[in-house]
């Protein structure tokens, strides 16, 4: 099949969603670049017209573009058979068909699949995983989610979901199942929280970021804590699936100079076999439009 000369992305997160047109060869057209609000505060409805406002703001922008299909990142869970997806932190919008949000608006395909697959298809496209057939991708953020990649193809599982990283269990914290999964130990209000707990004073991702900066001795176990349990993830996902590489993304994997040092090392003595210390850990090769790439690159593929 002929690519389209441009395709409209799209994605869905928990706070926002963004829209652009992005062209055949990965440049997104930064006329077209939209954002709406989503939030766990706004009902069905209100969210379904800020995705669809979004995405008609993108194609109004460029109108002498050719927009030939669309490609949907959501934060999950999705749901492919049914094309809905159900993010964790929009409870009001679960079990949105993204075809009754965005239908008609292009002439061509509609795709959907987890923001994680989204990312992994970027990095492999146009990011750090360029070159390497079997490797994951792993944002850590308000959340922490990922996708695969695995004989240069995104895997996406028999619902979609397949690199849903995030609700794995990590060996840092007692009996309380869900306080033991990757994202609430290692994301980044799970990290404040963790500090505020020990005493620390701060609020936020960035008054963290500060504190461990400044050598603020509970930041610094907060920062080590996290990039502890996103190593002994990744090792169990490079023993798993035999992988060559892991890209690191996401705003809260900036928190320290040194942070994906720390996953590195923390991945290597977590890992038992030979072949899974091989795998390397390096941080993301795209900028903040990594997820739009994603997006992009799913349309692009269909």
């Amino acid at each position: 099949m002929i690519s389209p000369a441009a395709v409209l992305a799209v994605d869905i997160g928990g706070t926002k969603v963004d829209a652009a047109v992005v062209t055949s060869d990965g440049t997104v057209l930064r006329a077209s670049v939209a954002r709406r609000e989503t939030g766990r505060g706004n009902d069905r409805a209100t969210i379904a017209a800020n995705i669809r406002a979004a995405a008609e703001e993108a194609l109004a922008a460029v109108p002498e573009v050719r927009v030939g299909a669309i490609g949907v990142g959501s934060a999950g869970p999705v749901d492919l058979p049914s094309r809905s997806v159900s993010p964790l932190n929009l409870p009001q919008a679960a079990g949105l068909t993204v075809d009754e949000v965005l239908g008609g608006l292009v002439d061509g395909p509609l795709t959907l699949a987890l923001d994680g697959t989204c990312i992994a298809l970027a990095e492999h496209w146009r990011g750090a995983l360029v070159g390497c057939d079997n490797a994951m991708a792993i944002v850590v953020s308000t959340g922490v989610g990922g996708g695969f990649v695995l004989g240069g193809r995104p895997i996406t599982g028999a619902s979609g979901n397949a690199g849903h990283l995030g609700q794995i269990f990590v060996r840092t914290v007692g009996d309380d199942v869900a306080a033991a999964t990757l994202e609430a130990v290692a994301a980044g209000p799970g990290s404040v929280a963790w500090a505020r707990a020990q005493g620390w004073s701060g609020e936020t991702g960035l008054d963290l970021a500060a504190s461990y900066r400044a050598g603020d001795e509970v930041a610094i176990a907060a920062v080590r804590r996290s990039a502890a349990a996103v190593g002994q993830a990744i090792a169990a996902a490079a023993t798993l699936c035999d992988l060559e590489a892991v890209a690191i993304a996401g705003g809260f994997s900036h928190v320290a100079d040194d942070y994906i040092d720390l996953v590195r090392a923390a991945a290597a003595a977590a890992s038992l076999h030979t072949y899974a210390r091989r795998c390397r850990v390096v941080p993301s090769g795209l900028d903040g439009d990594g997820p739009l790439l994603g997006a992009a690159a799913l349309a692009l593929r269909a």
